[in-house]
């Protein structure tokens, strides 16, 4: 899961900030499109997205982050990026079926 808070710099323009960032709502259309995103969203209220993403590697998260306008035209200081990994809640449960049935053989 990625949480992405977004902050206008001091001295940039509305005109700016809200260029950069509707460039990057675009590039995010398109990779939710393209399946590189699986869900993304707005937080209302808030300068803020929050998104679901799906990734083989570490790497692939590098590649995509940094193709995505506000760090190819040098805007990344205006996002800071937080991250949280999931697992599937079935993936879980199977794992705690194995841990519940190993503690009854001990």
């Amino acid at each position: 899961m990625l949480r992405a808070r977004v902050k206008r710099p001091p001295g940039m323009s509305n005109e700016e900030f809200y260029g950069v960032w509707q460039r990057e709502t675009v590039a995010g259309r398109e990779a939710l499109k393209l399946g590189l995103i699986r869900e993304l969203y707005k937080v209302p209220g808030q300068d803020e997205v929050m998104g679901i993403i799906e990734a083989e590697t570490a790497d692939t998260i590098d590649e995509v982050i940094h193709a995505l306008p506000m760090w190819a035209e040098g805007y990344s200081t205006m996002v800071k990026l937080e991250w949280t990994p999931l697992r599937s809640y079935e993936s879980w449960g199977r794992q705690l079926d194995a841990l519940v049935a190993e503690t009854a053989r001990v």
